[in-house]
């Protein structure tokens, strides 16, 4: 039994495959084996790893270079993705060896975070990943909007295909990821995907020229449903000029449904505006999203509050050993402590992982098994670290 590295071609008859049955309806068809060819451009930058035994593929992973704005900092970040096993080679410790590997491989790289979505996120967990917030998926009548089309706004919007508009869009993401916590982008190999398949529309908001808004969306028939991806919006002006585009189709669709953010509250964007929305999580379709540090440098210069606590981390092949925390600077510094007398907690790296975040208060930690924190030690780890609302953004 052997570990290596593929690349280009090697793909399409070891970690393709075993991904299509993993992820997809089975057994496929000869058209949908041929389009796998479709696909290497959009791969080949990424990190893939194979167990192999006489010839035969046991088990694949792979990670995307990626980047992830946490508290304010754009870091590198591995995104793990294509985690797939013979269905013969199951429960044999293969993806407990391929992602130790994959993820020292992308550390040593000066990869510092790592997000994935788990097909189970207890698998996960032992992993040291922690559950981030999913976003909401809104859906409402266009009718329901149709005070907004009496509202003089501000600015205005432009619609193409997004093939055509893919550096507007991708240029709009690219702020967001400077601006937005948790907000992670793919490498220009990978997002030109949604350029090259050109399979939706872009609607762009704009004031004073400046792109203040964008979502990307198609319609599946007249009568039927137009299904938005992510809305993405820097103030309510811009969502506004978004929703009023919406608010146009009111003869041609019967319902518009969009992803947003997880701390979005689409039920006061208006009064009476009748509105769904929904977070579903379910094994193992429709998992949330999961990420943790995998250096301790991804903790150096982030904003904090004021606070100074001294962690241990035990249980991780990454994090490991006694940190002191300082943040009375205004920064996250990792510092020497000769003096004592600093409330110290014992962390996991998932309970770490999850105060970097902002997804769990110090407090909980205990309640989830994720580490031993003091009260002293809970309120220095609270004032470093703020809660937040992550959008990890990239689907992978």
């Amino acid at each position: 039994m052997t570990i290596r590295r593929v690349t280009a071609d090697d793909r399409l008859t070891t970690s393709f495959p075993l991904a299509a049955y993993a992820f997809e309806s089975s057994p496929l068809g000869a058209a949908r084996i041929d389009e796998f060819r479709d696909y290497l451009p959009y791969q080949e930058g990424n990190r893939t790893l194979i167990v192999e035994e006489g010839g035969a593929t046991l088990a694949a992973v792979s990670a995307i270079p990626m980047r992830q704005n946490l508290r304010g900092v754009v870091q590198p970040m591995a995104g793990v993705a294509s985690v797939a096993t013979h269905p013969l080679a199951r429960r044999q410790g293969h993806v407990r060896t391929l992602l130790h590997q994959l993820l020292d491989e992308m550390r040593d790289e000066g990869h510092t975070l790592s997000a994935l979505y788990p097909f189970r996120p207890s698998f996960y967990a032992r992993f040291g990943y922690v559950g981030l917030p999913k976003p909401r998926r809104v859906t409402f009548a266009p009718a329901h909007l149709g005070s907004l089309l009496r509202v003089d706004l501000p600015g205005e919007v432009t619609w193409e295909r997004i093939a055509a508009g893919y550096p507007v869009w991708r240029a709009f993401t690219e702020r967001n990821l400077q601006e937005r916590h948790g907000f992670s982008i793919f490498p220009d190999y990978r997002a030109a995907g949604m350029r090259d398949r050109d399979e939706y529309w872009l609607v762009t908001a704009r004031v004073g020229g400046e792109v203040t808004g964008a979502v990307t969306y198609r319609i599946d028939g007249h009568g039927g449903t137009l299904h938005g991806n992510e809305m993405l919006y820097v103030d309510p002006l811009a969502r506004t000029l978004l929703l009023q585009f919406f608010a146009r189709h009111v003869d041609q669709i019967e319902r518009v449904s969009v992803q947003v953010p997880p701390d979005e509250l689409p039920e006061l964007w208006l009064t009476d505006l009748d509105v769904h929305v929904e977070a579903r999580t379910a094994v193992p379709a429709s998992s949330a999203p999961m990420a943790r540090l995998l250096a301790m440098d991804a903790l150096r210069g982030l904003p904090a509050g004021p606070g100074r606590v001294r962690v241990e981390l035990t249980g991780d092949r990454w994090l490991a050993g006694t940190h002191l925390l300082d943040g009375t600077t205004g920064t996250v510094e990792l510092v020497d402590d000769t003096t004592g007398g600093t409330p110290t907690a014992t962390l996991s790296a998932a309970g770490l992982s999850a105060l970097a975040y902002g997804v769990l208060d110090p407090a909980e930690l205990p309640l989830r098994g994720l580490g031993e924190v003091p009260a002293d030690a809970a309120a220095e780890l609270r004032g470093i670290f703020p809660r937040r609302v992550p959008y990890l953004f990239a689907d992978f």
